[in-house]
């Protein structure tokens, strides 16, 4: 059987700082503690004082704060030091370079300390990737959904639903096998599924971790010289798109990150629709900008009403309302703005905060992300397909793909292909 090898990294933020923590994990923890201090193992779970030295010069290296944690009831399920040092670069340095020295220890990869809380068992896959998302959270919704999901909300809510499954699977076991004698229940508990099944479509609506994450996109579109990349740079803040009174000139796809009231979106500029061109350039810009208004979350609309191409998320803006805009030509369908004069920028942002609501979580409600959506579809469509058969076979063999379904979401199987991706993602001391 292959040793592991005990890790170590700085865990906290690069010096120099006032304190410095260089966590270690693994088997070798404990007598590499002993061998820093040349002392016995404290109590565990409390900070003591101590000189750290090189166990080869016994040179000292720093007086400092250890914490000696066994395992398995650690964040890794393995032994577990910590050193807090003094945060200047020379004596983190000089701590690195002599765990790297000693035997048995390698510095950590980034993500190895979680990747060994998943293979122990301390956190499963959707706990693992709220951590990541908690790590990159840059907006107080951000970080309220990656904490929520990094400690175990959707893992509570998935072993309610193992169990119900196990439970149906149980009782169409019986039915096969002992169908026929009194004491077994004529039939499944159907009240149990339907409840079941409607509670897996409500995770499956839930809103996307992707727009939390990464901000609602917001494409602004419509025909050549409507003011649409003025409306971009006001809204950023800052000048992002080159505007001028040439009509035609943005001819690519430019985005900008903005947070409104601490919401994220990105802002996309997109070149002016029309047909009249035969420029392969210009063309291939108009490609692009309905490709982006195919993806967007909102579009806003400065064109005519009747040319939105999507009317169910569009708001339609009547643009540069300070010059030439016929407010009657809208029929009062559209919001009157001006980039220059600040009409209607203030109802602007207002409406897009509105329309975010619908996109992003709201109080308790939990955002997931692609591959936990799909996989809770999945579930979703064994369930709905078992409860719409009277064939206990077929039955149980949704029931089985719908657990197994559930193994995939948590980390149970058949994941191995995205675990280093995911955990690689992450910084080195975690």
């Amino acid at each position: 059987m292959a040793i592991v090898p005990t890790i170590f990294a700085l865990s906290s933020g690069p010096p120099p700082a006032a304190i410095a923590v260089i966590r270690l994990s693994g088997s070798l923890a404990g007598e590499t503690l002993r061998q820093l201090t040349d002392l016995e193992l404290p109590s565990p779970r409390r900070a003591v004082i101590r000189k750290i030295i090189d166990p080869r010069s016994k040179v000292t290296l720093d007086q400092a704060l250890v914490i000696w944690l066994p395992g398995p009831d650690t964040v890794t399920g393995e032994d577990l030091v910590e050193l807090h040092v003094h945060g200047g670069r020379a004596i983190v340095n000089a701590v690195l370079e002599t765990l790297g020295a000693m035997s048995g220890l390698r510095p950590a990869e980034a993500g190895a300390f979680t990747r060994r809380a998943f293979d122990n068992g301390r956190l499963d896959l959707s706990q693992a990737e709220g951590l990541a998302d908690l790590l990159a959270a840059e907006t107080e919704s951000q970080r309220r959904n990656a904490l929520a999901m990094s400690e175990g909300s959707l893992t509570a809510r998935a072993a309610n639903w193992r169990r119900d499954i196990l439970i149906l699977a149980a009782q169409t076991e019986a039915l096969l096998d002992f169908g026929d004698e009194d004491d077994v229940a004529p039939e499944i508990d159907t009240k149990r599924l339907n409840a079941l099944i409607t509670d897996v479509a409500h995770w499956a609506d839930a809103p996307s971790v992707e727009r939390l994450r990464d901000g609602i996109r917001v494409v602004i579109a419509g025909p050549p010289n409507a003011g649409k990349s003025t409306l971009l740079n006001v809204l950023a803040g800052r000048s992002v798109a080159i505007t001028a009174e040439i009509a035609g000139t943005t001819r690519d796809i430019v985005e900008a990150p903005v947070a409104i009231d601490g919401v994220p979106f990105v802002l996309t500029d997109t070149a002016g629709l029309h047909d009249a061109t035969s420029d392969e350039i210009e063309l291939e810009g108009i490609r692009r900008a309905r490709a982006a208004m195919d993806t967007s979350d909102i579009l806003l609309w400065l064109g005519p009403p009747e040319d939105c191409p999507d009317r169910a998320r569009a708001i339609l803006i009547a643009a540069r309302a300070d010059e030439h805009v016929d407010p009657s030509r809208f029929g009062g369908r559209a919001l009157l703005v001006s980039a220059k004069t600040g009409l209607g920028m203030a109802e602007l942002r207002t409406r897009l905060l509105d329309e975010a609501k619908r996109l992003l979580p709201v109080g308790d409600t939990i955002a997931i992300n692609r591959r936990q959506r799909g996989l809770v579809a999945m579930v979703h469509e064994e369930l709905t397909r078992a409860r719409g058969t009277s064939d206990l076979l077929i039955v149980a063999e949704y029931l089985r793909l719908a657990r197994g379904a559930i193994d995939r979401l948590v980390g149970r199987a058949g994941v191995e292909d995205m675990l280093d991706t995911l955990f690689g993602s992450m910084c080195i001391g975690k």
